[in-house]
């Protein structure tokens, strides 16, 4: 790549402030950005489709619809041929970076979770084999973001931690297959701090009555690699009080660079997994510790 980076933003399934969140893009890459909104969106996730762009920002959730009913969620499969497109997008490298609820993204399939590392569960289900209650969230945290690796192109100019309010998510993490940037010191061994998402969209927000959910790792960002893609994951990014932030900006911008550059494409094709996950794998559950990792990406 030569000269700063096009992007393809995806939004859809999720509710947003879309002028304050667009005015991140104004800010960080102006004049170099395209909006493409689910579930036409699926169209361009292809070589062809994502040729005149650099890397990929997703702020989408496609693949839940919330009913108003009982059940009170459905959850499709992806289209096959969003999935063989994606699949290309991962064999030709081209960067990733995803944000907040897009974590939460095809329920119904498995795979994606496994592109991304993680996924949040607005109704009970299970990821490698392992069997999990709905996640929980908290809106408007004020929380200290432990940088664990400084050096790092996704964390330049970051130091050595940062202060966010945004909302945080008690969800299962594949922490065995992802390189560790950023870590919160909220309390994720307690789940007593947070809410149900299942009883959230059966119309009871802000409850954990009759509900508990194992501990969560306290990784909040993290760099992977997609088949050839490299990927950032990015918890941030709830409504305009973190799209206004500096550190959330900056952090952004960072990622979009970094995963659009050449030497994040080689590291990604460098780290490439040759295991295939199988459904009797497990997650680490454990969080994070707070030294910095020994793995790298650069």
């Amino acid at each position: 790549m030569s000269g700063d980076p096009r992007l393809l933003v995806l939004t859809g399934g999720h509710p947003y402030e879309p002028e304050p969140f667009f005015a991140v893009f104004d800010a960080i890459a102006p004049g170099r950005w395209t909006h493409a909104p689910q579930p036409g969106a699926q169209l361009l996730l292809t070589p062809a489709g994502c040729a005149d762009f650099d890397a990929i920002v997703f702020y989408d959730m496609p693949g839940i619809t919330f009913t108003r009913g009982d059940p009170p969620t459905l959850m499709p499969p992806p289209p096959g041929p969003m999935m063989a497109g994606l699949r290309a997008l991962m064999k030709a490298g081209k960067g990733l970076v995803f944000l907040h609820h897009a974590v939460a993204s095809w329920p119904a399939t498995e795979e994606f979770a496994e592109i991304v590392g993680a996924r949040f569960h607005y109704q009970p289900g299970s990821l490698r084999g392992v069997d999990y209650p709905d996640s929980g969230y908290r809106f408007n945290v004020t929380h200290e973001v432990q940088v664990l690796d400084p050096t790092h192109p996704v964390c330049a100019g970051l130091g050595g931690s940062f202060t966010l309010t945004d909302e945080l998510y008690l969800y299962p993490v594949l922490t065995d297959d992802v390189v560790p940037l950023m870590r919160t010191t909220f309390p994720m061994d307690d789940p007593s701090q947070f809410f149900s998402a299942d009883a959230a969209i059966r119309g009871r927000r802000n409850t954990n009555e009759g509900w508990t959910h194992p501990a969560g790792s306290d990784l909040v960002g993290w760099v992977k690699p997609a088949g050839r893609s490299p990927l950032v994951y990015l918890q941030f990014g709830d409504g305009p009080q973190t799209y206004a932030d500096p550190s959330f900006r900056r952090v952004l911008d960072n990622a979009v660079r970094w995963v659009s550059s050449d030497a994040a494409r080689a590291w990604a094709a460098r780290e490439l997994p040759t295991r295939t996950p199988t459904p009797t794998d497990s997650p680490t559950p454990a969080n994070l510790p707070t030294t910095t990792p020994t793995n790298s990406a650069r």
